[in-house]
């Protein structure tokens, strides 16, 4: 994940169920990219809209309320220009989308905040512990000079 590379023109996040990761993702980099960047998401399979995802982006002023899963192949426009996933199976299935299209796909190992336990407070900073670290890797990624910091 170097930084000097080029801004893309067209982003897709992918994760297992577009609840969590993948939006959350999109969602970071459409608030630091505005408009200079085409940001989509989508999932292997679609899950629910996730409350605790919702709720810790909008801790930082970003509004995912909105936000409704799709699975990649409900994916209609393939034209990005790179596809970053979240997950294993999302990888494998955007490798296979990939095929035979001129896009880049990446690979970000990163932690399913539904496996954490315990109390409220303790599954809020699993979510903002995958947000914080969705947000870092993107600033790293994309050269995104005066992008807002978290």
């Amino acid at each position: 994940m170097g930084g000097g590379a080029d801004l893309p023109g067209a982003v897709l996040f992918a994760c297992n169920r577009n609840a969590i990761r993948s939006p959350m993702a999109a969602a970071i980099l459409k608030h630091l990219a505005g408009s200079r960047v085409y940001v989509g998401s989508a999932g292997v399979r679609a899950g629910e809209p996730d409350p605790f995802a919702v709720a810790v982006m909008e801790e930082l002023g970003i509004d995912m309320s909105k936000h409704k899963p799709v699975t990649l192949a409900g994916v209609h426009d393939t034209s990005f220009d790179l596809i970053v996933t979240l997950a294993p199976e999302a990888h494998h299935k955007a490798l296979q989308l990939a095929e035979g299209f001129a896009v880049d796909v990446e690979y970000w190992p990163t932690q399913d905040p539904t496996l954490a336990s315990g109390s409220r407070e303790q599954i809020l900073a699993a979510y903002r512990a995958v947000r914080d670290s969705l947000f870092a890797k993107i600033k790293a990624r994309f050269p995104l000079t005066g992008a807002p910091s978290v």
